[in-house]
């Protein structure tokens, strides 16, 4: 359960939000997978970026140094420039998963200078702080798309 749960969940929340919101977006939102067999087709995938969904697996430790290369090369294309970056810590429901903390150390976050970013501890099967890290999405890129005009 990973990014797939996330966006089933979401579905439900992305409905609430646009119901009961004054504020309309258009959406597009790709689960481009991250076996590293499909890598390679993600930058099909950047025209037009404005936010990036990152969502790691905090129980496993084992791919967190690859996930930490990914993203830092992923973060210098070109087409994603300035996008905004949420990192969803997932499966913090489980026991040992690291904490959010832990995977802001990890991926190095502080680092990034280059994009605004949060990092998030969140469950997908619960769908704690999905909402929240979508809002946060939300606002920052809306406030970097309409100051910039």
């Amino acid at each position: 359960m990973g990014l797939l749960t996330i966006l089933k969940k979401m579905n439900a929340l992305f409905l609430f939000l646009f119901l009961h919101t004054e504020t309309r977006f258009k959406l597009n939102i790709w689960d481009v997978g991250g076996q590293k067999s499909l890598r390679s087709y993600w930058r099909n995938y950047f025209e037009s970026t404005d936010g990036l969904v990152w969502v790691v697996d905090s129980a496993d430790r084992l791919r967190l140094e690859d996930c930490r290369k990914e993203l830092s090369t992923l973060l210098l294309e070109e087409r994603l420039a300035g996008a905004t970056l949420l990192v969803f810590a997932n499966k913090q429901d489980l026991r040992g998963a690291l904490s959010k903390d832990d995977i802001r150390e990890v991926l190095a976050l502080d680092d990034i200078k280059t994009h605004h970013w949060c990092i998030l501890g969140c469950s997908a099967v619960t769908g704690e702080n999905l909402l929240t890290g979508v809002d946060w999405l939300l606002d920052d890129i809306a406030a970097r798309i309409f100051t910039a005009d």
